[in-house]
């Protein structure tokens, strides 16, 4: 992946994110000049979403989030299916919508 590429995507999964839901968790920092270093990097800020969410849902309304949340990412981003970049925007698709349903849970406690 080119140099200058790399901080545009990174900007792009950031800028995604509300202000709020970034401030649920302190954000990963993400050495690494590969694609597969920033995989691994989303990979983990997803994990750290999907442990949050299991304290709020049960087993299964954890695999209908997730069924619903995968094939949602797939569809959003089908035109990029054949691409390296493929799994690391669908895997940030997952994490932005695992915060965003956060979020939400968060604005009812405070209600």
């Amino acid at each position: 992946m080119p140099f200058s590429v790399k901080p545009l995507l990174l900007l792009g999964v950031l800028a995604a994110v509300p202000p709020s839901a970034r401030a649920l968790t302190p954000a990963l920092e993400c050495p690494g000049d590969t694609t597969i270093a920033i995989r691994q990097c989303a990979e983990a800020s997803r994990e750290h979403s999907e442990n949050m969410l299991q304290r709020k849902l049960s087993e299964p309304e954890q695999q209908q989030w997730r069924t619903a949340t995968q094939a949602a990412c797939a569809a959003a981003y089908a035109p990029y299916a054949q691409g390296t970049i493929y799994p690391q925007l669908v895997v940030g698709c997952d994490d932005r919508l695992n915060r965003a349903l956060l979020k939400e849970f968060k604005r009812m406690q405070e209600n």
